[in-house]
């Protein structure tokens, strides 16, 4: 049987390992954007070689976590790029004449945001999970569409709506061109509104088309997400498959209950 010290061993490579330590401190706030640190200090605190310290801050540089100073070649600046997502913001239909509602909070942040339309197609058989999650009989199609959406040109969010052919047939919906306002809205205006929505959320290693489309540095993780809106008599009407950058957001839920 493995004893304690065994099964809590690090088995990543050191150089992964200096870098998992200063990643959680940029992430969490405990080292303050701006901040230099010396290479010296890094090698003192961590008691390694200078090969192994450059290779822990390739890693991070590659995430644009950390880059070189300036003035001092042999200093590292450490950033804090993630960013706070409030699903709760972005679920309600977008008021009249406005765009979508998650690039109205997105832009609060000061960022540049986009996001292009990849693909609109009807998948003859929905996905085993989305028709659980639309209650589907086995072998039902359903509506994809498939949305990229970035921060100053960087990838930060692969999002599939996944929606019932009997409420879009033949509705704008079936068209290859973005909806003023969000598939919400106009699903609201065919009938639709949301009444509330479940989300699963959990982490893991992203498939290689992620990994190519959401340009992720090494073995990052991502944030997946599988949202499903119901409307009236609590009928699910969406379902949103979406996969996240790991390293440059975090989802905020806020829950609040009558005393």
């Amino acid at each position: 049987m493995s004893t304690t010290s065994e099964q809590t061993t690090d088995r990543r490579p050191l150089h992964e390992r200096v870098a998992a330590d200063l990643r959680h401190e940029v992430l969490s706030g405990v080292v303050l954007p701006g901040t230099v640190l010396s290479a010296a200090e890094l090698r003192r605190r961590y008691a390694t070689s200078s090969e192994i310290l450059d290779q822990a801050l390739e890693l991070l540089r590659e995430e644009r976590l950390v880059t070189r100073h300036a003035e001092a070649p042999d200093s590292v600046i450490l950033k804090h790029r993630q960013r706070t997502m409030r699903p709760s913001k972005s679920v309600a239909p977008s008021d009249p004449g406005q765009p979508y509602r998650w690039i109205v909070e997105a832009s609060k942040t000061g960022a540049r945001v986009n996001i292009t339309l990849l693909e609109v197609k009807v998948v003859p058989t929905a996905p085993a999970h989305v028709a659980r999650a639309l209650r589907l009989t086995s072998g039902s199609p359903v509506l994809l569409r498939s949305q990229l959406l970035t921060f100053d040109d960087e990838p930060a969010e692969l999002a599939n709506a996944y929606l019932p052919l009997e409420i879009v047939r033949g509705t704008a919906m079936m068209e290859h061109r973005k909806i003023r306002g969000g598939i919400s809205t106009l699903m609201a205006k065919l009938g639709y509104p949301p009444r509330r929505c479940v989300d699963s959320v959990s982490a893991r290693i992203p498939t290689q088309e992620q990994h190519a489309l959401l340009r992720l540095p090494g073995n990052m993780p991502v944030l997946h997400t599988l949202r499903v809106v119901y409307s009236d008599h609590d009928r699910p009407v969406e379902a949103y498959d979406t996969v996240e950058a790991g390293h440059l957001n975090e989802v905020q839920y806020e829950v609040s209950q009558a005393l």
